[in-house]
């Protein structure tokens, strides 16, 4: 048995409003650069719905993910070594920019220097790419709260028609999505340079940017389509995890300003060498508890021998993620039968089962009224289950039995009545812990990251980001724009951040003009002036 760390993430699917500041703030920090204006490290789906690019998950059209061979063999849908040699200049399994698109901007100098004249002026899009007046037709969260259109989704296309007929009338939610950075990405066999690595100390899947030819073929590769071009240096990017911020034990951007906070990261232990056996079982619906079987329990003596430091067996110990995975099993890998075994896991939304209930005018927080309708209302069910299990109903609905047995339970007990501990496979005392970490984890009990191996917060500066500059890998510009390299961002100032999330007070002399009403001027507002304390 090899032991292996991995940073995974779990995303509470019941608390995402969609309201897109995960992409947004990660577009900001990871993709505000030329070339990639089209590119979403982070984006927020509406289900049902096409998707981001634009049905992303039809892999008969695409061939991402892995494919089993006539002897159980694993290889690439998209071919193996002979088939990507002779396509290797022109890739035909790849979304144009039309299935992504055609980025804009408004050209917003015609309302200022239009003549004179009866008609107001406007400001026309104008593509990004190449300046012309553009047609805006797509875009990354176009069908943005449309999940009533169910004809362009490709998991509606695998359950019965009876059900996408009547789907709008019955269920909508967000999607969260980012790279899953899988344990057996198919994105890094599909390099032919070998410029995708998993990093062997937290699992983060990475483009090595001096390595990349542009070849493209792990946008093939992957099927969850999270591996971009950047059509100025001609480099595959893609999700970094925010690795310069998880290396100091901090959470990534969309983790950190996620209004909904459902977001929670922490470290899984798997066994290595079993990797290929779990991803090449036969039949699609045995994925998920397979890939149950290889994480590794961190109070075993198997991790306490692996070798691992201190510092990260504790906080596999201590991780949500592996509770909300593995003793708890209410979260679900997506898209299992890809065979990638995805790390970041969803929670299965409860909230419209519950409104649907209670349309009715029975009670929706009832235990014994939402298991029956987590048993009747086959229609989420079955669409849960093609998105997280292959199309297995019985782990989504012993996912959603537990998620309704806490809110039942912890109903009671807030009303102060007698509680009725329902039969979902869990104790009172899990039940409880299940409903701190869902409902009223704090910031620390959210993200248990540790450091990177052998740094001390605080002490070690972060190294410069390869995407942090035009040229897309740190090199100066021909003609000495960049000359005078930025300094870089220090782990002290990442900590500093940390200390004001967490904090009760007032930290680093700012001020907190929440509550202010703009009368006098508070504390910290101003420096104090000299002479003064």
């Amino acid at each position: 048995m090899k032991v292996m760390a991995q940073i995974a993430m779990v995303m509470n699917l019941d608390k995402c409003i969609g309201c897109h500041t995960c992409s947004v703030t990660c577009k900001q920090t990871w993709t505000n650069r030329p070339g990639v204006e089209y590119v979403w490290f982070n984006n927020v789906e509406t289900r049902p719905g096409q998707g981001y690019p634009r049905r992303y998950e039809d892999q008969e059209r695409w061939k991402g993910g892995w494919e089993l061979t006539a002897r159980g063999r694993l290889r690439p849908k998209a071919g193996g070594r002979m088939r990507k040699l002779l396509s290797i200049f022109a890739n035909p399994r790849m979304p144009s920019i039309q299935d992504y698109y055609e980025p804009w901007t408004y050209d917003y100098e015609n309302l200022i220097t239009a003549p004179l004249s009866d008609d107001v002026p406007v400001a026309p899009p104008r593509s990004l790419i190449s300046n012309e007046p553009a047609t805006i037709r797509w875009s990354a969260n176009w069908d943005d709260n449309l999940g009533g259109d169910p004809s362009p989704d490709p998991v509606l296309e695998k359950v019965s028609g009876e059900v996408r007929t009547a789907f709008e009338e019955a269920y909508m939610f967000y999607l969260p999505r980012i790279c899953e950075h899988c344990i057996n990405p198919s994105c890094v066999a599909s390099c032919p340079s070998g410029a995708l690595y998993k990093r062997a100390e937290d699992g983060i899947v990475l483009v090595d940017q001096d390595r990349c030819r542009g070849w493209r073929m792990c946008v093939t590769g992957c099927p969850y389509k999270k591996v971009y071009f950047n059509h100025k240096t001609g480099k595959a990017e893609k999700c970094t995890f925010c690795y310069p911020r998880v290396e100091v034990g901090l959470p990534t951007v969309c983790s950190e300003t996620c209004v909904g906070r459902l977001r929670y990261l922490g470290v899984l232990l798997y066994d290595a060498d079993r990797v290929a056996e779990a991803a090449s079982v036969p039949d699609e619906r045995d994925l998920y508890e397979a890939q149950l079987g290889l994480f590794v329990d961190p109070e075993s003596p198997e991790a306490a021998a692996a070798g691992l430091p201190a510092e990260w067996l504790e906080a596999a110990r201590r991780s949500p993620v592996y509770h909300l995975i593995t003793k708890y099993r209410v979260a679900l890998p997506l898209h299992p039968e890809y065979r990638t075994l995805p790390m970041v896991w969803y929670v299965p939304p409860l909230s419209p089962v519950v409104d649907a209930l209670s349309t009715t005018g029975h009670d929706g927080e009832n235990a014994g009224n939402l298991f029956a309708a987590i048993e009747t209302l086959r229609i989420p069910i079955d669409y849960l289950a093609e998105l997280f299990t292959a199309g297995d109903p019985a782990p989504v609905t012993a996912a959603l039995r537990r998620l309704a047995a806490m809110r039942s339970y912890m109903r009671a007990v807030n009303l102060g009545q007698e509680p009725v501990l329902p039969d979902a496979g869990l104790s009172e005392e899990e039940l409880k812990a299940m409903y701190r970490l869902l409902a009223l984890a704090k910031y620390d009990e959210r993200y248990v990251i540790p450091t990177a191996y052998g740094n001390v917060p605080g002490v070690v500066e972060e190294a410069g980001c390869p995407l942090d500059y035009d040229a897309g890998r740190g090199s100066q510009a021909p003609f000495g724009e960049t000359s005078g390299r930025p300094v870089p961002v220090s782990i002290e100032n990442f900590h500093g951040l940390k200390e004001r999330q967490t904090s009760d007070e007032v930290t680093h002399d700012r001020v907190n003009l929440l509550n202010w009403d703009g009368r006098g001027t508070p504390a910290g507002l101003f420096p104090p002036r000299k002479g003064k304390s």
